[in-house]
């Protein structure tokens, strides 16, 4: 589905306001590797190949000729990045994420494929049927359009903007997209144990606000190709092509004023930013144009009086442009989001249009992915849950889980170690940090208890009816939370994931089952590898609870201020060290007339912040579990210290090759650093890795200053 990273995926309610921030995996771009053309299906009726083994420590990856003082990522991966370019069907190839994704996949596709052919139980039939579904192209071509004749005739019946309310609402009652803006059921930011009625930005195609807004000649050609692609789609559909272009150029219209109108991505990582509370009337009065009691009775959500208005400006945008865009302008706009979002799922001709833009040219993938894989992450998205029962008893045995306890045990230790040295932070407000993180709650493999799809309907021959209901399905479940008590046992992530997620709200760290496999966590290796890299991704977890987001909640999860003035103060200057150190960092360099992309510092600034703090911690608690063996830091196997071998295994988890377009995207949507950087940039910021390697005070990667927070 997308290349993973261990993730700072917040409470629910910043999830919906920051739509645009943490769904950059979900662009169009990487939404298209859910489906291929029918002509490419034949590809996949050959049984799968079995991924490569990937292994915790590759000591063939590592470059020799490079000078691990000077470069570590280079020394660390040199050779794995020279020997493993990327697959056609990728953008992005790493030999931790997608080689354990690769495997990840295949063994669940051999679940899946085995249910779709001889379901054992009702469950299994369910899942069965839905991948079955996925995988028959031959009537998706045959369907044609027809699936979608629903969504487009009451898309035509539109005569008056002041309907549009309507529209959306009736739109979302039949599963169809109702992209404007994103409407939800989360978290109260400032009393977590309520569940509010939440609304924000969103109705953009391309990957981020700047792709409407910027000048350079890079965008303004992207949007001459995005053009051309919307108007070749209105053709396909049966648009005549002057009708097309003039329904294209109504689409790039109102998404870029819905861009002008969005708040940004680094201003919307404030929490402060996007929280809200308005009464019902006060956002009727802020967008008088939108008739909001039509849609919320539309989609059927009960009764609230109060709301986040995430984004206020924005909805004044929607307002705006109500008053002033014809009916005819919003047809075209809601058709193509119907196309679009269908495109993965429709005939060949639609496919091939959809992924030579969103694929090829936003990010450099050359091929579309196969079909198994895709289906196989389309059900999982569906019913992940359902399918990840049985692949957790094959691939999690109770002995992992019970390392998983004991490492986790380790790293809060660690953690609680590093805050009563810290010498920044005054003993009030390091009370008060001890109190939060005694309090994070620990979700390990899987949910205790497993979510009921009874109610999902699965029609073997209907893909695009059980996507439909699938999104029914999931809407209602989501808005049946309002004024509900808050479970603290759901998940926000599928067993078979290969991620990790820390929640403000809910104050938890999450660690699916998928990504507690080689080469994050083996429970057989020597500790420095493991800590090196589950436990990093431990440490990174629960540093997201004291990063410059995490630290605006309390351990219950609410947002309030918990550091004095002056600490508060301390540590914003040591985040901004971080901020302008990681802006200096190249994402991709000048070429072919283009200038070189830099990282964003403020956007990067959380996982950052994360990465640092919790390599460190994690060290700290491997110097603890080896005293604790009767073993040193010294200590060598395979003529690698434990303090370097601890080292190598962080640094491996970032190898990775990615297309020049997928960098260039991901430097301005993704809050995560590429693997170089969250590699070097986090050893540079810690001597312990300096004395390990032998380093030179003053060398690149042991620089006379560096940053620390945590």
């Amino acid at each position: 589905m997308k290349f993973r990273r261990f993730a700072s995926a917040r409470h629910a309610s910043m999830m919906l306001a920051a739509s645009a921030l943490f769904t950059a995996s979900f662009t169009p771009g990487s939404a298209q590797s859910l489906s291929q053309s029918s002509a490419a299906a034949d590809a996949d009726s050959a049984t799968p190949a079995p991924p490569i083994a990937v292994h915790s420590l590759d000591l063939s990856a590592i470059d020799k000729t490079a000078d691990p003082c000077t470069d570590f990522y280079q020394y660390a991966c040199g050779n794995w990045v020279k020997n493993n370019p990327i697959p056609g069907d990728q953008t992005r190839w790493a030999r931790s994420f997608s080689l354990l994704g690769e495997r990840n996949r295949y063994l669940l596709w051999q679940e899946l494929d085995s249910a779709a052919k001889d379901p054992k139980t009702p469950l299994e039939k369910k899942f069965g049927d839905y991948y079955a579904a996925c995988m028959n192209t031959g009537l998706v071509e045959t369907k044609g359009l027809s699936s979608l004749d629903p969504a487009f005739v009451k898309i035509a019946a539109l005569a008056d903007p002041k309907k549009l309310a309507a529209l959306m609402g009736s739109l979302m009652a039949i599963g169809s997209p109702a992209p404007l803006f994103q409407f939800g059921v989360g978290q109260d930011d400032k009393d977590s144990s309520k569940q509010i009625a939440q609304t924000s930005q969103g109705g953009l195609s391309l990957p981020d606000r700047d792709y409407y807004l910027k000048e350079d000649d890079h965008f303004k050609t992207i949007r001459e190709q995005y053009l051309a692609h919307v108007t070749k789609m209105f053709t396909l559909a049966g648009d005549s092509p002057e009708k097309a272009a003039a329904e294209a150029a109504s689409v790039l219209r109102i998404e870029t004023a819905l861009a002008k109108g969005s708040m940004s991505r680094v201003d919307l990582r404030v929490a402060e930013n996007r929280y809200h509370i308005y009464t019902v009337q006060k956002l009727e009065e802020l967008s008088p144009g939108f008739d909001w009691p039509a849609y919320w009775s539309a989609i059927q959500i009960g009764h609230f009086d109060t709301l986040n208005v995430a984004t206020p400006d924005f909805f004044k945008t929607v307002n705006q442009l109500i008053e002033t865009e014809p009916a005819d302008a919003w047809k075209a706009y809601f058709r193509w989001h119907t196309l679009h979002a269908a495109a993965s799922n429709l005939p060949k001709a639609f496919y091939d249009e959809n992924f030579s833009f969103f694929g090829k040219t936003l990010n450099g993938q050359e091929e579309p992915t196969p079909r198994w894989k895709q289906c196989t992450a389309m059900t999982d998205q569906a019913l992940g849950e359902a399918v990840g029962q049985d692949w957790v008893k094959q691939y999690f045995p109770p002995q992992a889980k019970a390392s998983m306890d004991k490492l986790v045990l380790a790293l809060e230790k660690s953690l609680g170690d590093d805050i009563k040295t810290l010498p920044w932070m005054s003993d009030e407000t390091k009370k008060a940090a001890e109190e939060k993180l005694s309090m994070i709650r620990n979700k390990i493999g899987y949910p205790d208890k497993w979510r009921d799809y009874s109610a999902l309907v699965v029609e073997r021959n209907d893909l695009q009816g059980n996507l439909e209901r699938e999104a029914v399905f999931s809407r209602n479940y989501r808005l049946a939370k309002l004024g509900k008590p808050v479970d603290e046992k759901e998940w926000g992530m599928t067993p078979p994931t290969v991620n990790a997620y820390y929640s403000s709200s809910m104050n938890d760290i999450n660690f699916p089952a998928g990504i507690l496999q080689p080469p994050f966590f083996d429970f057989s290796i020597d500790p420095a590898v493991n800590f090196g890299g589950i436990g990093v991704v431990i440490g990174h977890e629960m540093t997201h609870g004291f990063d410059d987001q995490g630290s605006k909640y309390d351990g219950h999860g609410n947002m309030r201020e918990w550091q004095t003035a002056n600490d508060r103060k301390a540590f914003t200057e040591r985040t901004d060290c971080e901020v302008k150190e990681y802006d200096g960092f190249e994402a991709s360099p000048a070429h072919d007339g283009m200038a070189a992309q830099n990282l964003k510092g403020k956007l990067t600034l959380g996982e950052n912040t994360a990465d640092n703090g919790g390599l460190r911690i994690a060290y700290m608690a491997l110097l603890d579990t080896l005293a604790a063996e009767h073993k040193t830091i010294a200590d060598k196997i395979d003529g690698y210290t434990e303090a370097q071998r601890y080292f190598l295994s962080f640094g491996q988890i970032w190898c990775q090759n990615q297309t020049d377009q997928s960098a260039r995207q991901s430097a301005l949507t993704d809050p995560h650093s590429p693997g170089r950087w969250r590699t070097n940039g986090s050893v540079q910021n810690f001597d312990e890795f300096g004395k390990a390697f032998g380093c030179k005070k003053g060398q690149p990667m042991y620089p006379e200053q560096s940053c620390r927070v945590w």
